[in-house]
């Protein structure tokens, strides 16, 4: 080994980092989650009056969450890869900045096609999450994973709050500003906090482990996802039919080109992401409940805003305004909330299998509860609280156990691996009640029938049911067994 060598390795570079207090720490880590919670939420209680500002249907507004969601399928790996061998802190700066960008370009917008452009300069938020775990796994402690896991239920239970305070915010700007498009300036003004505050407070990380960008895999990867879910969330559009040369295209396309990737992964030294991972059953289980457990959540982020916002005169509905919307999206959120705090003790008292299945079966109930009590307004919420609460057991767990599968210098890695999933999920969720809306959609009307919404409910309850079968499938480590 030369000097040149020594002075690149993680002790030489240890000696240089700035010493940050654990508060300073944990604060700027929430704000962070925070500010990406509100710009996942702030949309929602505006998305009835959108239809009637941007000239849009219920139904091509779903192509704002698909528009998000592939936009994370091309950031999150480049920057989760890019945190562990240049620096977390470094790469969350671009990352805050790239969101600040796209928010400034929403608030701006007044056309449809504008909103979507800064909507996928957003989607690259999903970053956040992977490189925030990088941060905090790189400062170490003496309790391991116990500490990892309580960090990352605070890390959820911080977004979640965001998404509450987006709902909140956005609504009341709407009711109180004569503007219409006032509100789409929430998310500049959290994003510009976050990044002016945690600029000089977030610390970087200690441990480079060097390496290269495998610039080839993660082309191919985005390229190969990016045209499947082209092709889900245009299928059965006018053009873009089912069997159509556009949607089989891009359908079979990109699953060639993944098939590729993967290929190409087995193949070099250092992959963007190890396909070797995905041969253990750990790994595959809950990759797979991960995915089914972001098509319904993803998957009716559109769905049950528009069902409170739409009035007694179309036959169904709340007949909420957006600031009432807010407010009745918060007992979801809560729930939420509660779940990602509660999920650690839950797990260390009945395993992570029971928790990973508990979480399942209690969003089927939640969204069963909405498909029979969808007149009532305080049963319809109780229900989404419900599903709430499953889905903050799940959003913990699933981040937990996947950073725990992969060594600390593939941190990020692990963890975008993730949301990469989250990703894939919603989108096929955002695609299956696209398509369910536009069949249920009589022509020349904005919203659909009552039955799009009761078919999209009756999906997500059996996705989740499938969710809890297949949970059932993990297995705790035996070295996590010995330490319980």
């Amino acid at each position: 080994m030369t000097d040149t060598d020594t002075a690149r390795t993680p002790q030489a570079s240890r000696a240089v980092v700035r010493a940050t207090p654990g508060a300073a720490v944990i604060a700027s880590v929430a704000l962070v989650e925070l500010s990406s919670g509100i710009t996942q939420g702030f949309l929602s209680p505006l998305l009835k009056g959108l239809t009637e500002t941007l000239r849009v249907t219920a139904a091509e507004l779903n192509w704002i969450s698909i528009a998000n969601l592939l936009a994370s399928v091309a950031f999150t790996p480049v920057l989760s890869r890019m945190g562990d061998l240049y620096g977390h802190r470094r790469i969350l700066r671009w990352n805050l900045a790239i969101v600040l960008l796209g928010s400034v370009l929403v608030g701006f917008s007044r056309s449809f096609g504008v909103l979507l452009a800064g909507q996928i300069l957003q989607g690259a938020f999903a970053g956040f999450f992977p490189l925030l775990v990088g941060v905090l796994r790189n400062r170490g402690g003496a309790d391991g994973d116990g500490e990892s896991r309580r960090g990352i239920s605070y890390m959820v239970a911080a977004l979640v709050a965001g998404i509450a305070v987006g709902l909140v915010a956005s609504g009341f700007v709407a009711r109180t500003v004569d503007s219409p498009t006032a509100a789409l300036w929430v998310p500049t003004a959290a994003v510009g906090l976050a990044l002016a505050v945690t600029w000089p407070l977030l610390p970087e990380s200690e441990a480079r482990p060097g390496g290269r960008i495998d610039w080839a895999g993660g082309i191919l990867l985005c390229v190969g996802l990016v045209a499947i879910m082209l092709g889900l969330g245009m299928g059965g559009l006018p053009g873009w039919e089912w069997t159509s040369p556009r949607t089989l295209g891009c359908l079979v396309g990109g699953a060639l080109v993944t098939a590729l990737w993967v290929r190409v992964e087995l193949r070099i030294a250092e992959p963007m992401i190890d396909v070797r991972m995905f041969r253990r059953r750990n790994v595959v289980t809950v990759s797979l409940v991960t995915v089914t457990f972001t098509v319904p959540m993803i998957g009716l982020q559109v769905a049950n805003p528009v069902f409170m916002g739409t009035g007694p005169e179309h036959g169904y509905g709340l007949g909420l305004d957006p600031f009432a919307t807010g407010l009745a999206m918060l007992p979801n959120m809560l729930a939420i909330a509660a779940g990602a705090l509660a999920a650690p003790r839950v797990a260390a008292a009945v395993s992570d299998r029971l928790t990973l299945c508990a979480g399942s079966l209690l969003m089927a109930a939640g969204y069963l509860a909405s498909l029979t009590w969808h007149g009532s307004m305080p049963l319809f919420l109780a229900g989404t609280a419900v599903a709430g609460l499953g889905i903050g057991f799940l959003q913990h767990s699933t981040r937990t156990l996947a950073v725990e599968s992969v060594p600390p210098d593939r941190t990020s890695v692990g963890s975008g691996i993730n949301e990469l999933l989250i990703n894939v999920g919603g989108s096929v969720g955002a695609a299956i009640v696209l398509t369910v809306f536009a069949a249920r959609t009589p022509a020349g009307e904005t919203l659909p029938e009552l039955g799009a919404y009761t078919t999209s409910w009756t999906i997500c309850a059996v996705v989740s049911l499938a969710g809890a079968a297949l949970a059932l499938l993990y297995r705790t480590p035996k070295d996590r067994e010995a330490r319980s």
